[in-house]
C-alpha cells in the first residue's frame, strides 16, 4: 500500500475512532499537551494561564496567582517528577522576565525587588518539589549574567525584612535562594573572573599581574560567609555555589583563605546560635569543596583541615548536635576519598547483568566466583582467591584514623549520622585493595557483637548494604555474612515495659534486598534459601508494620532477580503490601497460606515459641497464641507432642509475659487438637488438667500481673472445657471457684472471659451431674444480684445469661423477674451502678433467647407453660427494657446511662424478633414475611401497636439527642427493624412515612448532626411519635454543644418554614405545625415536671425559639400556649438555685410580658418579683427584662408614668443592697398600678426559705455556691 493510502486509512480510522464518541481517549494520536496534562501536572491549563499573565505584564500583579501555584505544586511533593515535563516552560520564561526587569529598572532600584520575590517563590517551590538539579539547568547561563545576578543578589542581601513571617510569605528568602542557585551555574563559566568583572576596569585595580583577588569574587564571598550562619535553606544552597565557585583553577589564593577562615570557625567554640549555625554552614561546604575539588589541589589542604575536623570531632560540640556529626563524618569519608586515588577495583564483583532474561538463562556461567572476576584474579586449590597485584598500596595514615571515625559513626546514637558513614565505608573500601577490604569487612562484622547497642546493629547493617551494593562483598564473604543478618532481621530488645530493636530489622531487611539486586542468581540460590524463612518470619509475625512491608520486599526483590525460586510468585502473591498491612491479617491469614509451603511451617512455630508468645505486648502476645493455633491443622502430631510440651511448663514462669503467653497459647493449642480430632494421651491429659491448681498454688493472681493471668486462666477453662479435657471432681471445683471469683473480679475484661469460660464449662463438667447442681448455680447468681459489692452484681448478671437451657428454664420466671428489676436504677444512691446494670440488661437479653431459642427436645417448664414465658417477656421483659431506655443517670464519668440505653436498643431489637418469630409461629407461618402485616387476624399477638409505638418512640427520641454514638446506634436499629428480611416486624404506625425518612442505603451518616436532624425532624407531623422527637430535639437545641445547637435548631426552622412553600389557598398548614409545636411544648414541661435535664433545655429552646419571632404571631393558641408556660415557669423556678433555668425563665416572662394581652400583664407582675430575688445577678438580668418589656409594651405603665419608670429600673444599682431593690420595686407596682399582696406572699415564702438556711447566712456566699456550682 502506498504511504500516501496508508495515512489516508489512519487519518479516517482517527475520524470514526473520535465519531464513536471518544469514549476512551487515544493518549498514542493525542497531543504531547493532551497526554502530559492528563497523566502529569493535571493543572496545567491553570497554572499556564497564571504563567502567561506574569510573562505578559512583566511582573506578578496579584501576589494570590503566585500562592495559586504553589498550592498546586506542593501536591506533587512526593513525586517531582511529574512536573519535570513542564520544568523549562516554567522556569525559562520567568527567569527571562527577572533579566529582563533588572536590565530596565537597573538592579540598584527597588522595583526590581517587587519584581523578582514573587516569581522566586514559583522558582523555589519547584526546587523543593524536583530538587535543585532538576531546576539548575533551566536557569540562564550566560557571561554577561554574571554580575547582573551578583547584583540582584547584593540588593537582595542589603534589604532586611522586618520578621521572619514576613521573609517567609513575601519572598525574601525564596529570592535569596534563588538567586544563590543562579549563581552555583554562573560561577562555571570556562573565563577568568577577573576577565568578566567590569568593576576591575572602572577602578584602579591592582598593577595587572593579577596578585589581587578580583572585587566580584570577594563580593560573592563575602555574601557566603554571612549566609553559611543562617538556619534556613540558604546555607545548603551557599555550600553548594562556594564548593563549585572556589574549585575553579584560578581561586586557589581565595580557596586557601577561605580554608583559613573556616579553620578558624572549627576552632572556636560557638556561644550562640548564630555560632552555631555557621560552624554547621562551615563544615558542609568544606565537605562539598573536597567533594567537587580536583584532588591535586586537595591533597595539600588535607593536613590543614584534618586537624581541625579530627578535633571538633571529639569535642563536646559534636556530641550535642546530630547534623554536625553528620557533617563531620560526611567531610572525613571525602577527605579519606582525597588521599587515595581513584581507581576501578579489579576484584569488584560484577555479576550481575542488566537482562533478566540473561541472568536466569540456561548457559549463564556455571562458576559465577570465577567468571566474576578479571582473568589475574587466581585461585587455590580450596578455592580461596589470591590477588597478586594488589597487595603493594601505601595507605595513608589519616585514611586509616577516618576509617576509625566511620566505624565509630556506625555506632551513633542519630541514623542519619550512621547512614552517612555507611555511605563514607562503602565509598572509601572501594578504593582498596581485597585485602584491605576484607579488614573492613572484618570490623564491620566485630558490630555485630552481642554485647554492642541496637545503634552499632543497625549501622552494620547500612554498612554490609552498601559494600553488596557497591560489589564489594564478595559471595565468598557470604557465608559468614549471612548468620549476623539472620540475626538482626530477629533482633528485638527487651527494655523496661517495652523493646527497641525495629529500625535493625528494617535495615537487615535492606541487607537482603540489597543482595537481590547485586549477586547472580547462581550465588544467590543457596543464599536465598536459608534467608527465606527469616525473611517470610519477619513479614508475617512482626510487630510492626513497616518490618513487615520490609522483609515483604526483600523477598519479592531476591524471588524477582533471582529467577526460578520454588513457590516465589505464588508467596509475593499472597504477601503482597496491602496483605501485610493489618497485624491480624497477617498472623492469621497470610502466615497460613504460607506455611502450607515446604520449609516455612516449623521456622513460624519457632518464632511464635520462641518471641512472639512471650512478649512484652499483650495483644501480641493474645494474638500469637491463636497464629500458633491455626497452624496445627498442618501438624498435629508435632503441635501435640513437641510444642505442648514446651508451652506446658512455660504457664509456671517467673516472668509473668512468658506464663501469661503460655498459658494461652497451651489452651488454644489444645482447642486446635481437638477440632483437628487429634486425641491428646493421657499423660498430657493430666498434665493440661492440672494447669490451672498449679498457677493457684503458686499464687500466681498476687501481685503485679494477676490481673492479666486471671483473664488467660479463664481463656484456658474454655478451650479445655471445649475440647472435654478428663477432670477430677476436685479439679472440676476448682474451676469453678476460680470461675466465680474472676466474675466477682471488678476488671470487666476478666468477667467477659470468665463468662465465655461458663458458657463452655458447665455443659462440659456440670451438667451431667443433675439438676441439684444447676439449681444451686442458679440461686447463687441470683443472690448475687443483690450484693453489695458491685462487682458482684455485674458478673452475677453475665453469668446468668452464659447458663445453659436446662439450669434456667427449672426457675425461669424467678431469673426473668430478678433481671429485670436489676435493670432499674438503684433506690440507694450509694448502691447505683451503670455497669451492674448495663450487664443486667445484656444478661436479661441473653437468658431470654436461650429459654425461646426452637429446640428438638420437649418444653421443660413443667406446670408453667410455654405461652406464658412469652407473654413475661412482653409484660415485664420489654417494660423494663423500655425503663432502662430512660436512664440518664450521671456520676463523675459523665453520661454512664448511656451505656444502659445502648444497651437497651440493642436488648429491644432482640426482643423483638423473638416476639414477632413466635407470632409467626403461631399464625400462619407459609405466609411471606411482607403479607404478615395484612393477614393478620383481629386476635391477640404478642408484639402489638403499643409496643411497636413505643419501640420506634424510644428509638426516634434517642436518634435527635446530642450523643453520636447513640444516634447512629438508634438509626441503625430501626433500620433494621423497618427492613428485616428474616423477620417481619408488623405493626408500627406510619411504617411507609418512616421507610421514606429512613432508608435502607447502606453508610449513611446518621452520626452528623446536619445529617441526621432534617430527617428525624420531619417524624413529628406524626402525631404518635411528636412527643418522643420534640422531648429529644429540645435536649439538643438547649445543649452546651454549639454545632450540634446549630444543626439541630435549623432543621426545626426549615421544618416550620416548610408551610411557606405551599399554595396560598392552603394558610393552615404554617399555623399548625406551629401550632403542633406549641402543644408538644407544653406536654414536655408537664411530663417531664422538676427534671431539669429536660426543663432546662426545654426552657432555652423556648426562649430561642422565642428570639425569633416563633410561637408569637398572636393568633389564638398564642395566649393559651404562654398562659401554660407561665404556669410551668412558676412552678419550675420556684425555689431554684440552677442559674440556666432562672436565666432562661425569666428570658421567656420578658417575651411573655411584651405581648399585649392580659397574660402579658400577669407574666410581668411575676418578672417584677424577681427583682428582689436573693442572687444579684439574677435580680440584674430581671432589670434588663424589664428595661426592655416596658420599651416594648405600652399598656403596662400609663404613658406620663413610663419615662419615671424606666428611670427607676436604668439608675438603680440591682446588684447592690436587697433593701435599696424591694423599694425600687415597690415603686414600680405602684407606678404599674398592680397589686403588691399577691407579691408580699412571694416574698414571706422567699423570707421563710432564707430562714430555712443556716444562722448567719451571707448571701454572697450562696451566690457564689451557685456560680461555682454552674460552672462560672
Amino acid at each position: 500500500m502506498p504511504p500516501a493510502a496508508a495515512e489516508g486509512d489512519a487519518s479516517r480510522e482517527e475520524e470514526q475512532a473520535a465519531a464513536v464518541g471518544g469514549v476512551e481517549d487515544d493518549d498514542e494520536h493525542d497531543s504531547k499537551e493532551r497526554v502530559l496534562q492528563k497523566y502529569f501536572l493535571q493543572e496545567w491549563s491553570l497554572v499556564k494561564s497564571i504563567l502567561h499573565d506574569i510573562v505578559s505584564a512583566g511582573a506578578v500583579s496579584d501576589l494570590s496567582s503566585v500562592h495559586k501555584i504553589r498550592s498546586i505544586l506542593d501536591k506533587y511533593q512526593e513525586q517531582g517528577q511529574l512536573l519535570e515535563p513542564y520544568m523549562e516552560s516554567i522556569v525559562t520564561p520567568l527567569m527571562l522576565v527577572i533579566r529582563s526587569k533588572a536590565t530596565q529598572f537597573g538592579v540598584k532600584s527597588d522595583e526590581v525587588l517587587q519584581v523578582l520575590k514573587p516569581i522566586s517563590i514559583i522558582i523555589y517551590t519547584l526546587v523543593t518539589v524536583c530538587g535543585y538539579k532538576a531546576v539548575v539547568k533551566f536557569l540562564p547561563h550566560q557571561v554577561s549574567d554574571l554580575e547582573l545576578a551578583v547584583a540582584l543578589l547584593e540588593k537582595c542581601h542589603d534589604t532586611n525584612a522586618v520578621t521572619s513571617i514576613r521573609e517567609e510569605s513575601m519572598g525574601e528568602m525564596e529570592a535569596k535562594c534563588v538567586m544563590l542557585l543562579w549563581l552555583s551555574i554562573l560561577v562555571l563559566i570556562p573565563f577568568d573572573i577577573s576577565s568578566v568583572d567590569t568593576s576591575i576596569v572602572q577602578s584602579d585595580f591592582g598593577n595587572g599581574d593579577g596578585s589581587e583577588t578580583p572585587p566580584l569574587v570577594l563580593r560573592v564571598v563575602g555574601f557566603c560567609k554571612d549566609y553559611l550562619s543562617s538556619a534556613g535553606p540558604m546555607r545548603s544552597i551557599t555550600s553548594l555555589l562556594l564548593a563549585k565557585f572556589l574549585t575553579r583553577p584560578d581561586m586557589g589564593k581565595v580557596l586557601a583563605s577561605f580554608v583559613q577562615w573556616t579553620q578558624e570557625i572549627l576552632s572556636s567554640s560557638p556561644e550562640n546560635l548564630v555560632d552555631h549555625f555557621r560552624l554547621l554552614g562551615a563544615v558542609e561546604t568544606l565537605a562539598a569543596i573536597f567533594k567537587a575539588g580536583s584532588r591535586t589541589v586537595l591533597l595539600d589542604l588535607v593536613p590543614i583541615v584534618w586537624d581541625g575536623a579530627s578535633t571538633l570531632m571529639k569535642s563536646h560540640i559534636s556530641s550535642r548536635s546530630p547534623l554536625l556529626r553528620k557533617y563531620l563524618v560526611k567531610f572525613s569519608q571525602r577527605i579519606g576519598l582525597a588521599c587515595l586515588p581513584h581507581r576501578s577495583p579489579s576484584w569488584c564483583y560484577k555479576g550481575r547483568v542488566t537482562s533478566l532474561p540473561a541472568n536466569i538463562s540456561p548457559g549463564a556461567p556455571e562458576l559465577s566466583d570465577k567468571s566474576s572476576h578479571p582473568d589475574h584474579t587466581n585461585f587455590n586449590e580450596d578455592g580461596s582467591i589470591v590477588y597478586e597485584q594488589e597487595e603493594d598500596m601505601d595507605v595513608p595514615e589519616v585514611v586509616e584514623e577516618i576509617m576509625e571515625v566511620l566505624l565509630t559513626g556506625l555506632k551513633d546514637t542519630d541514623t542519619v549520622v550512621r547512614w552517612s558513614a555507611a555511605k563514607g565505608i562503602g565509598r572509601i573500601t572501594s578504593r582498596l585493595t581485597y585485602s584491605l577490604s576484607d579488614e573492613v569487612l572484618s570490623s564491620v562484622m566485630e558490630l555485630f557483637s552481642p554485647h554492642e547497642g541496637d545503634g552499632s546493629w543497625h549501622g552494620a547493617c547500612l554498612a554490609l548494604a552498601e559494600l553488596a551494593r557497591r560489589g564489594l562483598l564478595l559471595p565468598i564473604s557470604l557465608p559468614k555474612v549471612v548468620p549476623v543478618v539472620a540475626k538482626a532481621l530477629h533482633y528485638d530488645v527487651r527494655r523496661g515495659p517495652h523493646s527497641i530493636g525495629a529500625h535493625v530489622r528494617d535495615a537487615a531487611a535492606y541487607v537482603c534486598w540489597a543482595f537481590g539486586r547485586a549477586y547472580y542468581h547462581l550465588d544467590m540460590r543457596t543464599i536465598l534459601e536459608q534467608l527465606a524463612p527469616h525473611l517470610l518470619t519477619i513479614a508475617c509475625y512482626d510487630r510492626e508494620v513497616n518490618c513487615r512491608r520490609a522483609a515483604s520486599a526483600a523477598f519479592q526483590e531476591n524471588v524477582g532477580r533471582q529467577g526460578n525460586y520454588l513457590h516465589g510468585i505464588e508467596i509475593v502473591n499472597m504477601a503482597d503490601y496491602f496483605a501485610l498491612s493489618s497485624r491480624v491479617n497477617s498472623y492469621l491469614r497470610v502466615a497460613v497460606l504460607v506455611a502450607e509451603f515446604d520449609g516455612y511451617l516449623y521456622p513460624f512455630v519457632d518464632e511464635l515459641l520462641s518471641s512472639k508468645i512471650c512478649h512484652w505486648d499483650k495483644g501480641l502476645r493474645e494474638l500469637s497464641g491463636k497464629a500458633l493455633s491455626v497452624l496445627v491443622k498442618y501438624n498435629p502430631g508435632y503441635h501435640a507432642n513437641f510444642v505442648l510440651e514446651k508451652v506446658i511448663p512455660c504457664t509456671l514462669s517467673s516472668d509473668l509475659c512468658t506464663r501469661h503467653g503460655a498459658t494461652l497459647a497451651a489452651g488454644e493449642l489444645v482447642m486446635a487438637l481437638n477440632q483437628c480430632g487429634y486425641v491428646l494421651s493421657t499423660d498430657k491429659q493430666k498434665q493440661l488438667a492440672g494447669v490451672v491448681p498449679a498457677i493457684e498454688k503458686a499464687r500466681l493472681y498476687r501481685g503485679k500481673g494477676g490481673e492479666i493471668m486471671r483473664s488467660a486462666v479463664s481463656r484456658f477453662i474454655q478451650c479445655i472445657s471445649f475440647s472435654h479435657i478428663p477432670l477430677t471432681e476436685k479439679i472440676k471445683r476448682s474451676l469453678l471457684d476460680t470461675l466465680n471469683d474472676n466474675l466477682r473480679h471488678p476488671n470487666s475484661q476478666i468477667q467477659n472471659a470468665a463468662v465465655e469460660a461458663l458458657k463452655q464449662f458447665v455443659p462440659a463438667y456440670l451438667q451431667q451431674n443433675g439438676d441439684k447442681d444447676g439449681y444451686n448455680i442458679v440461686q447463687k447468681y441470683l443472690e448475687q444480684l443483690r450484693d453489695p459489692n458491685v462487682s458482684a452484681r455485674r458478673g452475677s448478671a453475665l453469668a446468668l445469661g452464659g447458663l445453659p437451657y436446662e439450669y434456667l428454664i427449672k426457675s425461669w420466671r424467678d431469673v426473668l423477674s430478678k433481671l429485670s428489676a436489676s435493670c432499674a436504677i438503684e433506690d440507694n444512691p450509694e448502691d447505683r451502678d451503670a455497669e451492674a446494670r448495663v450487664n443486667a440488661v445484656k444478661g436479661l437479653v441473653s437468658v431470654c433467647e436461650i429459654l425461646t431459642e426452637p429446640r428438638d427436645v420437649a418444653w421443660l417448664g413443667g406446670e408453667d407453660d410455654e405461652m406464658t414465658l412469652f407473654q413475661f417477656i412482653k409484660d415485664v421483659v420489654i417494660q423494663s427494657l423500655f425503663g432502662a431506655l430512660d436512664d440518664y443517670s450521671v456520676d463523675n464519668r459523665g453520661d454512664v446511662g448511656s451505656w444502659v440505653r445502648q444497651a437497651a436498643m440493642d436488648g429491644l431489637e432482640r426482643c423483638t424478633y423473638i416476639l414477632c418469630r413466635r407470632d409467626t409461629e403461631n399464625s400462619q407461618p407459609e405466609l411471606r414475611p411482607e403479607q404478615l402485616s395484612e393477614n393478620y387476624a383481629a386476635t391477640v399477638h404478642l408484639f402489638d401497636t403499643e409496643i411497636a409505638t413505643k419501640l420506634v418512640g424510644g428509638l426516634v427520641k434517642l436518634g435527635v439527642e446530642k450523643m453520636d454514638k447513640l444516634r447512629e446506634a438508634a438509626a441503625g436499629v430501626l433500620c433494621r427493624l423497618l427492613y428485616n428480611r428474616t423477620i417481619f416486624v408488623p405493626f408500627i404506625p406510619h411504617r411507609q412515612k418512616i421507610e421514606e425518612i429512613i432508608s435502607d442505603e447502606k453508610e449513611l451518616k446518621w452520626a452528623e448532626p446536619t445529617f441526621a436532624y432534617p430527617r428525624f425532624v420531619k417524624l413529628l407531623d406524626l402525631g404518635c411519635y411528636r412527643g418522643y422527637v420534640l422531648s429529644g430535639l429540645v435536649i439538643a437545641i438547649g445543649g452546651l454543644q454549639d454545632s450540634l445547637r446549630r444543626a439541630s435548631l435549623m432543621a426545626l426552622l426549615d421544618y416550620l418554614q416548610a408551610a411557606g412553600q405551599v399554595k396560598a389557598d392552603d394558610l393552615n398548614k404554617w399555623e399548625s405545625r406551629e401550632m403542633i409545636l406549641s402543644t408538644e411544648i407544653i406536654w414536655v414541661l408537664q411530663e417531664y415536671r422538676k427534671c431539669d435535664r429536660v426543663i432546662v433545655p426545654t426552657l432555652k429552646t423556648i426562649e430561642i425559639l422565642l428570639n425569633k419571632q416563633i410561637l408569637l404571631n398572636k393568633e389564638s393558641h398564642t395566649a393559651d400556649f404562654c398562659a401554660e408556660v407561665l404556669k410551668s415557669i412558676a412552678i419550675e423556678l420556684r425555689g431554684t438555685k440552677d442559674f440556666s433555668k432562672l436565666h432562661s425563665g425569666i428570658a421567656i416572662l420578658g417575651h411573655i410580658a411584651s405581648l399585649q394581652e392580659p397574660v402579658g400583664t400577669e407574666a410581668f407582675s411575676v418578672l417584677l418579683t424577681y427583682l428582689t430575688y436573693r442572687f444579684p445577678k439574677i435580680r440584674k438580668s430581671a432589670a434588663e427584662q424589664v428595661y426592655l418589656v416596658l420599651l416594648q409594651n405600652g399598656i403596662l405603665v400609663p404613658l406620663e408614668c413610663t419615662e419615671k419608670a424606666l428611670e427607676i429600673v436604668s439608675e438603680t444599682c440591682w446588684e447592690g443592697g436587697i433593701e435599696d431593690a424591694k423599694q425600687r420595686k415597690l415603686e414600680l407596682y405602684e407606678l404599674a398600678g398592680l397589686d403588691a399582696r399577691p407579691v408580699k406572699k412571694i416574698v414571706v415564702s422567699a423570707k421563710e426559705s432564707a430562714r430555712q438556711m443556716p444562722p448567719n447566712g451571707d448571701e454572697n456566699a450562696s451566690y457564689a455556691s451557685l456560680v461555682n456550682s454552674s460552672g462560672f
